[in-house]
């Protein structure tokens, strides 16, 4: 890309690795530059907490709000009743209007860590369920359906794929981007809103919520999408061995969460740097071309960062303190059975079931998957859910802690 941004919003998203695509680059570069531009993006209550796999999303709010914008955080109540069709197999399952309030609430925990909403541009919190819960149908068709065509709707690909696997799409998930481009309209309408940002998967709607705003209000806005991330073994950003990695710390610890980070894959290291953190873009591609034991320096450079925007400094010190308690000063380390590894033995990677094994929390592979299964195994002190996971020579730069139970541990390192 040659384009070259005036504004410091765009710059940071093309420095950072933020940017995927826009609908008009040099229009939103000249808006951003001429004034405070509120910028919004919507989170469906689908549960009580945001994951890593939005985190993305917030820290684009973020820059938005330290470039000088505003940024708008929209609630999905009205939307969630519906449910986002997007890329999905299946349809989600129905939320009731109490279960949608509560997770509402543990979500607008997360956002007061990472956005202002009482400074000189203060961030904006909103609900769907405000324009979207009084609408009458009828009128609703005639005045907002009229502009949406069918045929164009059905070559989206997020309808496509559904389609082209011969999986069901309800009329419900099918009205869902109509809704969200009326999010869109309203937002612009009501708080003169320009931009909607979201995932890569998110295009097909933004650029209906253009077209509505253009056609009802005659009014040009923006839309801004960022990559879908996956890490570089092609796992899906969010998820680990032990499930979804919650932003709220009620759902996920944060020790737990720092050792997400700081079991972050080699290669990953420079690009979340850029992506999760607030380090200077030098200082991130300067600790992500570290090599050999050094990357593991900026591995925990990259947890502290993230640890302490999410969960705050103390949370961050104490997690690293307890991981070098276990696992470089001895600690409970100093006393625990050692498995030693060649780096031939993990060349082409090995699995949990063989380190619980050849560790002996477990006398045997079928005891080992036992154990997994019946959330009895942990690794770094966070739960191990997938038998199938591979360990290779980059999770093992540093020495591994396994658990059977409470009380039976092993240190599993590259000799």
């Amino acid at each position: 890309m040659t384009y070259h941004p005036k504004s410091a919003f765009m710059r940071v998203m093309m420095e950072r690795g933020f940017l995927a695509d826009c609908t008009d680059y040099q229009a939103l570069d000249d808006a951003l530059s001429q004034g405070c531009v509120p910028g919004y993006i919507g989170f469906d209550a689908t549960a009580k907490s945001l994951h890593v796999g939005s985190l993305i999303q917030i820290m684009m709010l973020r820059w938005l709000q330290k470039t000088g914008h505003q940024p708008i955080t929209l609630m999905g109540g009205g939307t969630t009743k519906v449910g986002d069709p997007s890329f999905r197999a299946d349809e989600r399952p129905l939320l009731t209007p109490h279960q949608i309030d509560e997770n509402i609430a543990g979500i607008k925990q997360v956002f007061a860590k990472y956005l202002d909403y009482e400074g000189d541009t203060p961030a904006l919190m909103l609900n769907n369920a405000e324009w979207l819960d009084g609408l009458n149908y009828l009128d609703f068709l005639r005045d907002i359906g009229r502009h949406f065509s069918v045929n164009r709707m059905l070559s989206f690909e997020s309808v496509k794929s559904r389609l082209d696997r011969e999986q069901s799409l309800s009329f419900l998930e099918f009205n869902y981007m109509i809704l969200q481009a009326y999010d869109f309209l309203e937002l612009n309408r009501r708080y003169g809103c320009l931009l909607q940002m979201g995932g890569s998967d998110q295009w097909g709607n933004i650029v209906n919520g253009i077209d509505l705003t253009r056609r009802v209000l005659d009014h040009e806005i923006y839309g801004l999408t960022s990559p879908l991330l996956t890490t570089s073994d092609g796992k899906k950003m969010g998820k680990s061995a032990d499930g979804a990695v919650w932003l709220n710390a009620d759902m996920r610890s944060p020790y737990e969460f720092w050792q997400f980070w700081r079991n972050t894959t080699d290669a990953d290291v420079g690009r979340f740097l850029k992506l999760y953190t607030e380090l200077p873009v030098e200082e991130c591609d300067r600790l992500g071309a570290l090599q050999g034991s050094e990357i593991n320096d900026a591995k925990i450079v990259l947890a502290n960062e993230v640890t302490t925007l999410c969960h705050g400094v103390g949370a961050a010190q104490a997690a690293e303190a307890t991981a070098r308690e276990v696992f470089e000063k001895g600690g409970v380390g100093d006393d625990l059975p050692t498995l030693v590894l060649t780096a031939e033995e993990v060349a082409e990677g090995i699995s949990i079931v063989q380190l619980l094994v050849r560790s002996g929390l477990a006398k045997s592979g079928k005891e080992a998957k036992r154990l997994i299964a019946e959330d009895g195994a942990r690794m770094n002190d966070a739960g191990l859910h997938d038998a199938g996971l591979m360990v290779d020579a980059g999770a093992l730069a540093e020495p591994i802690k396994l658990s059977a139970g409470k009380k039976r541990h092993a240190l599993v390192k590259l000799g």
